[in-house]
């Protein structure tokens, strides 16, 4: 989940970083080798984007009251701040680890199983750490962009972290298949949803969507790799 909501930092790394679009037919990204294969799969993506998924949130949002879709955003990240407290052990950051792992236990008790965020109110920031990160940080290298319909961008080391994260879910505890599934689904719609800002923002801002969205998401996992200190020989 961390990594489709990762679509909802385009648009803030597009702000901060200042990304331009790539024309097609320029000289190919070095970190993205599969650039032919990646813009197919990016045209497959954009039409059930368009057809599908946006009536879909759509929908969803007109429907579903918005306090509702507010606690079930907390009780995923929720979630996602017990797997970023997990990478934060791995990582070797124990003031972070302690502060996610408070998170959760805030969350999770006063919060009603974290569909409540107390943990912001009282000014914890969530950690944001995923097993992409964890890998990079072990020193594992970023390997070719790749992206996916439905899920958007990644990398091999990220999109790896991301196979990871999934195997470990505690959804894939519950025997029963459809109820996992429809958690699953609810999951993935979630993060679709906190991602329209940022997709809506790339709509407006970019001429070459493709290359937008690449720059913006490696941008901002080189950010989040190093927690904001890029080192100068990683900066473009």
């Amino acid at each position: 989940m961390n990594h489709v909501r990762s679509l909802l930092a385009v648009a803030c790394a597009a702000l901060v970083l200042g990304g331009c679009a790539t024309p097609t037919g320029s000289a190919p990204s070095p970190d993205d080798p599969w650039e032919p294969f990646n813009r197919a799969m990016f045209a497959i993506n954009e039409p059930l984007d368009n057809n599908i998924v946006k009536p879909i949130i759509k929908g969803y949002t007109e429907v579903v009251p918005r306090p509702i879709r507010l606690a079930i955003s907390n009780f995923y990240n929720n979630i996602d701040d017990l797997f970023s407290a997990i990478n934060d052990g791995l990582q070797g950051k124990p003031e972070k680890m302690g502060n996610d792992l408070g998170r959760v236990v805030i969350n999770s008790g006063m919060g009603l199983l974290g569909l409540i965020d107390i943990a912001s109110d009282l000014g914890i920031e969530r950690g944001n750490e995923d097993f992409g990160q964890t890998f990079g940080v072990w020193g594992f290298p970023q390997g070719p962009y790749l992206f996916v319909p439905f899920f958007g961008p990644t990398t091999v080391r990220d999109g790896t972290g991301w196979v990871v994260r999934a195997e470990l879910s505690p959804f894939n505890w519950m025997d029963d298949v459809a109820t996992r599934n429809i958690i699953w689904g609810v999951a993935l719609l979630d993060a679709r949803y906190q991602a329209q800002d940022a997709l809506r923002f790339v709509d407006d801002a970019a001429l070459d969507r493709y290359a937008f969205i690449r720059r913006a998401y490696l941008q901002r996992r080189l950010y989040l790799l190093y927690d904001g200190k890029i080192p100068p020989d990683k900066e473009e």
